[in-house]
């Protein structure tokens, strides 16, 4: 089966392959309506459902959700132990739902800080929603894209110090198949949601020429139509990727006639 690490695809004018959303505003929606900030958390999840359902239907390929960060844990350890025990109760809920919709799921970031039992929910649901075949709901949980890239750097060293990777054929290829997202393509398009317009560490790598659409709409208050809207809005972007339009037309014709050629290769 063939890797999809070659960037963003220069094809699509419509439906961006991967979506990568930073879920922010959840504490905020809380906090303005007089409720503790779990409340909106617990609301967040409702936008989950919605925004999965609509980029499945839409045809995106893969979703990107930035869950829970690895500065998250510095918040109140009550704050935190309700997040837990919410995605446990997502993981228990939804699953049924998720199969019947064909997802299948993946997990980046350390588990290992996670409670046993979220961390035993979320690999016990990737196992059974791995043999699906529809879009990819890829759950950035205790993650941060620095850690990831170290990590990446660090597993390259130790094969080179064992004599297994030589250093001259280190590339970008390479470090991106030792990244959590392997077999994935990069980032098309970047949501951030509650008008914050920062990365604030999520899929740097993979984001390198993704669109970046930000919008006031709260986390909580965002749906199938804000999903659709940011959609949209991509459709209407020039991608250059580094190129002028001149160039940009040379290239679109022979990706174009690659993708026709290979029309049939899936995701890993």
């Amino acid at each position: 089966m063939k890797s999809l690490l070659n960037g963003p695809d220069q094809s699509s004018h419509v439906i961006p392959r991967h979506v990568g959303i930073i879920m922010d505003g959840n504490g905020r929606w809380a906090r303005s309506r007089f409720m503790p900030r779990i409340w909106g958390h617990k609301r967040g999840a409702d936008s989950v459902r919605e925004t999965v359902k609509a980029a499945a239907t839409s045809g995106v390929k893969v979703l990107s959700l930035f869950a829970f960060s690895d500065e998250n844990w510095g918040r109140p350890v009550d704050e935190v132990s309700a997040l837990m025990g919410l995605f446990d109760h997502y993981l228990s809920h939804e699953i049924n739902a998720l199969e019947q919709q064909n997802i299948r799921l993946r997990v980046m970031g350390n588990l290992e800080r996670l409670p046993a039992r979220t961390k035993a929910l979320l690999l016990q649901a990737s196992e059974r929603l791995s043999v699906r075949s529809g879009m990819v709901l890829n759950l950035a949980v205790s993650y941060g894209a620095r850690a990831e890239i170290t990590d990446a750097v660090r597993e390259i060293a130790q094969r080179i110090r064992e004599g297994i990777i030589d250093p001259a054929h280190v590339d970008e290829s390479l470090l991106a198949s030792h990244l959590a997202t392997a077999g994935l393509p990069d980032l098309d398009l970047v949501i951030r949601t509650s008008g914050e317009q920062r990365l604030s560490n999520f899929m740097l790598w993979q984001s390198s020429y993704a669109e970046l659409y930000f919008t006031k709409v709260q986390w909580p208050d965002f749906g199938a139509e804000d999903f659709n809207a940011a959609l949209q809005e991509f459709s209407s972007r020039q991608r250059r990727f580094g190129l002028v339009e001149q160039d940009l037309r040379a290239e679109h014709s022979h990706t174009s006639t690659v993708a026709d050629a290979t029309a049939g290769e899936t995701l890993c």
